[in-house]
């Protein structure tokens, strides 16, 4: 592979192309992180983008700059959302006709979206479980019809457009930017980010984030070798590849400051934090750089810190799946097997005398099967404190409750909930 490293004046260029379909996304203090953290917190939003994200940046930028012949025989990409709403939206604007490919887990809110913004320019396939899996058969049919891939990230044109972020930054600042926090997916964004932040404001530390059950690049660059990984959680749809592109991990195993990851379940509260008390709706990778300010707490404090929330394409069917994981994370959410006397009026026992004031049952799943003198019941218990575990959990054991705690059993738990 030849090596790569993003130039400025094509940065620059992809600006001037990109204002067609990209408006500047405002750069706005948030008053609240900034308190909470003692620092100039400042947000970067690029989920206010007419297709939700940046990935219209990148998308369009390549898509602006193939041949005429190239445009003629039509483009194809693969996706987990974002970027097939980019491509889907570039190529209504331009007129060209694109296939996009998509893992088939892929909510329903975006693969509706991409179908929105491409018109009849553009045809959506499901296929695979991944954003690898709809790659590889993107791949294939494009080398069959000899069409154009647009990969959504490790290409120079993509990288040179999600660049312009970095840019917009610069220009929006009203002082120098000592942390700059960036959800890393393939790495397309960060590698944009390097290359701009490299040139003009070198001193800057650049933080990329990753999900904790989709570590592709930090894994990467410890071994020092892009790495496919075996399995990943999909849950962070946006920011979960099992293998980072060859150009970007170049870029970012030399200029990232660091390449961290954050739990899936405090990317969740984050999600609820910033809708109940900011009224900003964010998908899961929209809200990773956010989630992760907590771990740098002490070294952010008193510095003027840019995290950017990279986009809103959030399906509200995952709400409640949102709520169990923060919940879970939390440790205010919390599963037993509880061993029922087969007797009347053992339920009402167990709210009367187990359960603490604040204590509230969510879940539960009871089947009489024997004439066994106690059945098993699956109990989920939401909590107000962590604290309040320890005493329920004695009190289920002083009145013979007490079957298994299940939370800290993956595969029972996996399986039961």
């Amino acid at each position: 592979m030849t090596p790569y490293f993003p130039n400025i004046e094509d940065v620059r260029k992809a600006a001037i192309t990109i204002r067609q379909v990209a408006d500047i996304t405002p750069l706005t203090q948030s008053i609240r992180y900034s308190k909470e953290f003692d620092a100039n917190i400042l947000l970067k939003r690029e989920d206010l983008h007419r297709v939700r994200s940046y990935k219209i940046r990148g998308a369009f930028n390549k898509i602006s700059s193939l041949s005429k012949e190239e445009l003629i025989n039509g483009v194809v990409c693969a996706s987990a959302g974002n970027h097939a709403q980019g491509v889907a939206f570039a190529c209504n604007h331009l007129g060209i006709q694109g296939t996009i490919y998509m893992p088939a887990v892929t909510p329903k809110q975006k693969v509706e979206q991409t179908k929105l913004f491409g018109g009849d320019w553009v045809t959506v396939v499901l296929e695979g479980d991944t954003f690898d899996d709809s790659s590889k058969a993107a791949m294939k049919f494009c080398a069959e019809y000899k069409k154009t891939f647009v990969h959504p990230f490790d290409d120079p044109k993509i990288i040179e457009g999600q660049a312009t972020v970095g840019l917009e930054i610069l220009e929006q600042a009203k002082t120098p930017i000592d942390y700059l926090f960036v959800a890393v997916g393939g790495g397309g964004l960060a590698s944009g980010l390097c290359g701009v932040f490299k040139t003009l404001s070198p001193n800057t530390k650049i933080i990329g984030v990753e999900p904790q059950g989709a570590p592709s690049m930090k894994t990467s660059m410890e071994k020092g070798v892009n790495t496919k990984l075996n399995q990943i959680d999909k849950f962070i749809d946006g920011a979960a590849v099992q293998r980072v592109g060859d150009y970007t991990f170049s870029i970012c195993k030399e200029y990232l400051h660091d390449m961290v990851t954050v739990a899936e379940g405090k990317v969740c509260q984050t999600i609820l934090d910033l809708y109940n008390r900011d009224a900003i709706v964010v998908e899961p990778a929209g809200a990773l750089t956010i989630s992760v300010l907590d771990d740098f707490k002490e070294e952010i404090k008193g510095k003027n810190v840019v995290c950017i929330v990279s986009g809103s394409n959030n399906d509200i069917t995952r709400t409640a799946e949102i709520k169990e994981r923060a919940l879970l994370f939390g440790k205010l959410k919390h599963y037993f097997i509880v061993r029922f006397p087969q007797r009347p009026g053992a339920l009402k026992q167990f709210v009367a005398e187990i359960l603490g004031p604040n204590d509230d049952i969510t879940h539960f799943e009871y089947s009489k099967k024997s004439s066994k003198e106690n059945a098993p019941a699956v109990v989920g218990i939401e909590l107000k404190s962590p604290e309040d575990l320890e005493p329920l959990v004695q009190r289920m054991k002083e009145k013979n409750f007490f079957g298994e705690y299940i939370n800290d059993k993956p595969d029972l738990f996996q399986y039961l909930i």
